[in-house]
């Protein structure tokens, strides 16, 4: 029964994954991988299917092996190459952290900074990422971003890091801590 959880959660059949919930599926069951049935539903941005898990108990903040989360799987899918807001932000409501860290110390932030996804950037600068964590190898969401020259992820980075005190060159000229908050006035981008 937990494949088939797994199959329904990645399709978004969440009117399925309810009715094998109801017969005895076990949300929190993991699949070779260590990853659950909220994990899928999340990675392919399924906010029904979601909701239905959460409202059976799935906890959001359960981590496979190599680390990863329903909000780190939400906030970049390199198969459709963006993240899901709508997605994080359910996560997020039911407690789901914003800054747990996958394998080499990477945060959902730097996911999405690196996919050059400028809305769920965006979105967790606005309800608290921490903008200035750095990877295992000393490097900050911004610095993923410039490798790839996502401008309007790098701008938006770069204003929250600015308002937290951060000079051009990545020093810090300021002890002020303050929650950073950005509007993008970029053109969306269609993925």
């Amino acid at each position: 029964m937990s494949q088939e959880l797994f199959t329904a959660a990645q399709t978004g059949d969440a009117a399925q994954i309810k009715t094998l919930l109801e017969a005895g599926a076990d949300h929190a069951a993991a699949d070779e991988a260590g990853e659950t049935a909220l994990m899928h539903a999340a990675h392919g941005g399924h906010v029904a299917a979601v909701q239905v898990l959460i409202a059976a108990g799935a906890d959001v903040n359960a981590a496979s092996p190599q680390g990863w989360t329903a909000l780190a799987k939400a906030a970049y899918n390199g198969e459709t190459e963006r993240g899901y807001v709508e997605v994080i932000e359910v996560l997020h409501q039911a407690g789901a952290s914003l800054d747990a860290r996958i394998f080499f110390g990477i945060t959902p932030l730097m996911l999405a900074a690196g996919g050059g996804d400028a809305p769920v950037v965006e979105w967790l600068i606005n309800h608290g990422a921490d903008v200035l964590a750095t990877n295992e190898g000393g490097r900050t969401a911004r610095m993923m971003a410039d490798d790839k020259f996502y401008v309007d992820v790098i701008n938006l980075l770069h204003e929250a890091e600015q308002q937290l005190g951060v000079s051009v060159d990545g020093s810090c000229s300021s002890t002020r801590v303050a929650k950073p908050q950005v509007v993008n006035l970029m053109k969306p981008t269609t993925h």
